[in-house]
């Protein structure tokens, strides 16, 4: 199983020297599975060099492509009228989210319209279909997929993408409780390989005056990957406000509280051999 970060910065895209090393665009990410399975995680801008490279690795062949959407923020979608893919007749797209499928191609439809985009979405070539995630676990191409809601305004997935004795956790957009810690994905991340976690906000930006935002900070991050034993803690989507400086520091003091801490980074890759 292989991971490979698009886009790790929240809210909008950010350019210039001060962001380089951790990247500008928003949140994308992919993950292969051993049998060559492709599952993209939102559609920040990140999207864009990611499907380039699936068209030029393609070689004119059919490309089947999963699309999980964690929810339907700009951020995590403004990158999808550049997918490259999208404009193939030779692809195949299916789209998964926690609305109805019906809700699903409307916000996307919303999003490439005649107003805001030359191209309609229902006008693209590729083949598209729509699918509401299940209540229970689901397979694609091998990667067991579990997921639980999050508290963020108005609602965001936590996808854990499992492939033999490996797994991935996402947990992209969140806000940590009041008091004490998120039990309930404390349980979701018991144990895994890699806990992608909110690190929006530092906790001096959060307690002065962002909470109730729907975003989290890289302590909180600890708590839970301490908590719940993860083997790696990889935090992300970034503040634009954010420099790699700046980031560089929060990674340092992530490292105090929980030693196996890292950052996301655009075109970082991991992967996964399976036992």
């Amino acid at each position: 199983m292989e991971l490979t970060f698009w886009g790790v910065r929240g809210t909008f895209p950010v350019s210039g020297q001060s962001v380089n090393k951790y990247g500008g665009h928003t949140p994308c990410a992919s993950v292969v599975s051993a049998k060559g399975q492709t599952i993209i995680i939102d559609a920040g801008t990140g999207i864009k060099k990611l499907g380039d490279k699936l068209m030029d690795e393609s070689r004119g062949k059919a490309l089947y492509i999963n699309l999980l959407f964690t929810h339907f923020h700009l951020d995590h979608i403004m990158g999808l009228p550049y997918f490259a893919p999208l404009y193939s007749p030779r692809s195949s797209i299916t789209i998964y989210a926690s609305e109805f499928s019906e809700e699903t191609e409307r916000y996307l439809s919303g999003l490439m319209s005649g107003r805001y985009f030359p191209c309609e979405f229902s006008e693209t070539p590729a083949k598209k279909a729509f699918k509401k995630i299940p209540e229970e676990d689901f397979t694609i191409g091998g990667i067991q997929i579990a997921h639980i809601s999050l508290n963020h305004p108005q609602g965001c997935v936590s996808y854990c993408l499992r492939e033999g004795d490996k797994s991935i956790v996402f947990a992209t957009d969140t806000e940590h409780p009041d008091k004490g810690i998120d039990e309930k994905l404390v349980a979701f991340a018991s144990s895994s390989d890699l806990f992608i976690y909110d690190a929006t906000f530092t906790p001096e930006e959060y307690e002065s005056g962002r909470q109730g935002w729907g975003h989290s900070t890289w302590h909180e991050g600890t708590k839970i990957a301490r908590e719940a034993r993860v083997k790696e803690l990889c935090i992300s989507h970034f503040n634009p406000n954010h420099s790699d400086i700046q980031i560089d520091r929060i990674v340092s003091a992530a490292q105090q509280e929980f030693a196996n801490s890292a950052a996301a980074r655009e075109d970082l890759k991991k992967i996964f051999e399976l036992g």
